[in-house]
């Protein structure tokens, strides 16, 4: 393969990838400018460092993060808790991910669990979804909420529903 052509396939990936949410704006723009592109494969994130460093920007960029699988009864159970409450948040369905073993491998290194589903709000795990119930039972979740960014928690009747959220593949 040509040099032409690889460095092509790699800003087709790197583009890619920033249309997929999988990096940053600022991500893209500096593998492109350094032609840094050894984080990434024509499958997807290609360390464990990658990951990490994937993991890191959803959570720093996002107020709610479920990763979760799409079969998993307690991943519903979170997602619901979420739905009840109309917050928007970002779901990362592992099971669906090109990488979803190594992020899982990621987030087990990142939070102690390797189950799904990891939940984070503000930056921070608060678990899985029987800990999401209870701290939503408890009063405990909303409050977490309400310190994020406001574009987290729908205060009007306006809009387009409760429970919007984004999948990232």
């Amino acid at each position: 393969m040509d040099t032409q052509y690889k460095l092509s396939l790699t800003c087709l990936i790197v583009l890619l990838s920033l249309i997929m949410g999988i990096i940053s704006s600022a991500h893209a723009l500096k593998c492109l400018r350094m032609g840094n592109f050894t984080s990434f494969s024509s499958s997807g994130l290609s360390s464990t460092a990658a990951c990490g460093q994937f993991l890191q920007e959803v959570v720093s960029h996002n107020c709610i993060v479920i990763f979760s699988k799409t079969t998993c009864p307690y991943c519903k159970m979170a997602k619901n808790v979420f739905n009840e409450i109309g917050a928007t948040y970002k779901v990362i369905e592992l099971d669906e991910h090109n990488d979803g073993r190594r992020l899982q491998e990621a987030l087990a290194q990142m939070t102690g669990a390797r189950t799904v589903p990891r939940v984070f709000i503000n930056g921070n795990c608060i678990g899985g979804g029987s800990d999401t119930k209870e701290l939503h039972q408890k009063g405990k979740l909303l409050p977490l909420i309400e310190q994020c960014a406001p574009c987290c928690v729908k205060t009007n009747s306006e809009g387009s529903g409760s429970g919007q959220f984004e999948s990232t593949k």
